[in-house]
């Protein structure tokens, strides 16, 4: 008698790919990518909106965020490029649904993260020098500078696996959710 596949893990996708004018082709490379890993792809969901959807933009992006949500609760694990976004931080977006599949138990890889430390690139970026107790801070507003010596904030570094590249990120999370289905 023939057994029935198990079903393949599921991956959210998550980060700013969405954005970009090439999405349609960084989402085919990444659904490839996990197939070859033996995993399902899942792409953030537009809601189920085509481009005559109607309804106010308020209508529209609840159907999105809870199209995003539902995707991220089914999936087993996510993947999310965290590269720099309108600036020296990740998308928002993507740092909600990491944050919300973290919560959830999930699995959470990343790349896209830039070299060196934040504080490194923060003050690269911005005019920063260390105040009377040793502590980094931007000269302008007096603000700190997040240090420990982390690639990014220490809530996305700590939470998460950080990988070089996408397809890195995709088989070190299909070796945690292999691990995690054979104990």
């Amino acid at each position: 008698m023939h057994q029935p596949r198990p079903p393949r893990p599921r991956v959210y996708l998550a980060g700013p790919d969405i954005f970009f004018r090439d999405c349609e082709r960084i989402y085919r490379n990444l659904k490839a990518a996990c197939e070859r890993l033996g995993l399902e792809g899942i792409e953030p969901s537009d809601g189920g909106l085509d481009a005559g959807a109607t309804g106010s933009d308020d209508e529209r992006a609840r159907r999105i965020y809870e199209g995003n949500i539902a995707l991220i609760r089914q999936a087993d694990g996510v993947i999310a490029n965290l590269m720099d976004f309108r600036g020296l931080e990740p998308d928002s977006g993507t740092v909600f649904e990491i944050g919300f599949a973290v919560a959830l138990g999930k699995p959470v890889v990343v790349y896209g993260v830039p070299k060196g430390t934040y504080a490194s690139r923060v003050g690269a970026a911005r005019p920063c020098a260390p105040d009377a107790a040793g502590v980094l801070r931007e000269r302008d507003s007096g603000v700190m500078v997040e240090g420990l010596g982390q690639c990014l904030n220490l809530m996305l570094a700590c939470s998460t696996a950080i990988e070089s590249s996408a397809e890195a990120a995709l088989a070190r999370l299909a070796r945690l959710l292999e691990r995690a289905a054979h104990p």
